[in-house]
């Protein structure tokens, strides 16, 4: 049984130097009736991640909630990794999106989408408070939140700070003081 307990208290996740990808993909039955237009889309994307738990294509976590528009919400390691599968034509994706084209088209039956992001370190924060390890706690491990981590500014300034140490060709940051990587 799977089993996601409750983390009690406060934590964060701190990014890489090479930060991550997040990439929003799902559909949206506007004929819900029409399973024969939307049903090997479901199995399509259930081949996929199958695929993806197989092997080390660069995913790093995997989670969907369903509705009338359903979001599968993943966090990769890199841009390319992520483009490395969506291209690959041994991989689940090109056949489910072939069929897809020729299937659905642009009749309107379902809407499909996705959205991809970049975050690199120092451009974003999370937090988390009496969740189970969640988003990209859960994709990079729960940091704990102390002193140093207690404010949304305290943690953007620590990802910046990292980002600038890792950028130092001796570890020093710009104000010549010795700095520590986070993540």
């Amino acid at each position: 049984m799977f089993s996601n307990p409750v983390q009690p208290g406060r934590y964060t996740a701190e990014l890489s130097d090479d930060g991550v990808v997040v990439f929003l993909i799902g559909m949206r039955f506007n004929h819900w009736w029409r399973i024969d237009k939307w049903w090997f889309i479901l199995t399509g994307m259930a081949r996929m991640l199958r695929y993806l738990d197989r092997g080390d294509a660069g995913l790093l976590q995997s989670r969907y909630w369903f509705g009338r528009t359903l979001i599968l919400v993943q966090y990769w390691r890199s841009m390319d990794e992520l483009m490395a599968f969506a291209s690959d034509s041994q991989a689940p994706h090109a056949r489910t999106w072939r069929e897809f084209n020729q299937r659905v088209g642009n009749d309107g039956s379902v809407g499909i989408y996705h959205e991809t992001f970049q975050v690199l370190p120092g451009n974003s924060e999370a937090m988390y408070v009496n969740m189970p390890v969640f988003g990209l706690g859960g994709a990079l491990g729960p940091v704990p939140v102390d002193r140093s981590r207690d404010t949304a500014r305290q943690r953007l300034a620590r990802q910046r700070r990292a980002e600038r140490v890792a950028a130092q060709p001796d570890g020093v940051d710009d104000v010549g003081a010795r700095g520590t990587q986070t993540g």
